[in-house]
């Protein structure tokens, strides 16, 4: 997977401050000064690993963006920018299809790191790999990393992918937010544990047949989550 980046940010100043420190960590970088931009951008990148999208944008906003790539069947790495510090604000970014955020102002070099850790975990695994896991209705290839409920294709991010692995090499284990964290985000992460919660309630829509009611990811009351086989 190449090293690109596509940064869209619609201040000139910030947008040229993240792109020359992404490229001096050894990013490619594609440009984009709104919305609108971005996602043409995107039709001619369509090789792009991680994407920086500011959320307040004129027209369409970095919500949107996400929407419509992983609508475009985009699973690679999504970074919000975010000037907001609601809690809700967060949740409706991570439920659009993003893996993290950064709230401004931010230090260029916490946002290279998170570039960093989201770029080596949509670019390959951590941990050994075999052919494939099967438990239920599920069989999860571990060579083209495409799961299969009852022989149909779910759609998952590689980060929903990375959670998914985690919970069936460890099935009937309770596996801690911190656990999960490190799992599929790195050691390196330094965000907040919020971010697995959100990203196990988009993964249970995606996969369980009444996410009110999860019959496979189960709730830890107080620690984590397990799967249920």
């Amino acid at each position: 997977m190449k090293r690109k980046v596509l940064v869209l940010e619609d201040e000139q100043s910030i947008r040229s401050f993240v792109v020359i420190n992404l490229k001096r960590a050894g990013y490619e970088v594609v440009e984009a000064g709104s919305g609108e931009e971005a996602l043409e951008k995107y039709n001619t990148n369509d090789d792009i690993s991680v994407a920086v999208l500011d959320v307040m944008l004129p027209g369409i906003d970095g919500y949107e963006v996400c929407r419509t790539l992983r609508a475009h069947g985009y699973t690679g790495g999504v970074i919000m920018l975010t000037a907001r510090v609601q809690e809700a604000d967060k949740v409706t970014g991570l439920m659009t299809g993003a893996d993290d955020y950064v709230t401004k102002p931010f230090s260029v070099v916490e946002l290279t790191a998170r570039v960093d850790a989201l770029y080596r975990r949509v670019s390959g695994s951590p941990f050994a790999d075999g052919d494939t896991i099967t438990t239920g209705p599920f069989k999860l290839n571990l060579r083209a990393r495409e799961l299969l409920k009852n022989g149909a294709r779910v759609e998952l991010t590689q980060i929903e992918y990375g959670i998914l692995k985690a919970f069936l090499k460890n099935i009937g284990k309770a596996m801690a937010r911190e656990e999960l964290l490190e799992k599929v985000w790195g050691h390196h992460y330094v965000g907040e544990l919020k971010i697995v919660d959100v990203n196990i309630r988009r993964l249970r829509i995606k996969i369980e047949d009444d996410p009110a009611n999860p019959q496979y990811i189960k709730t830890v009351r107080g620690f984590g989550y397990l799967w249920e086989g």
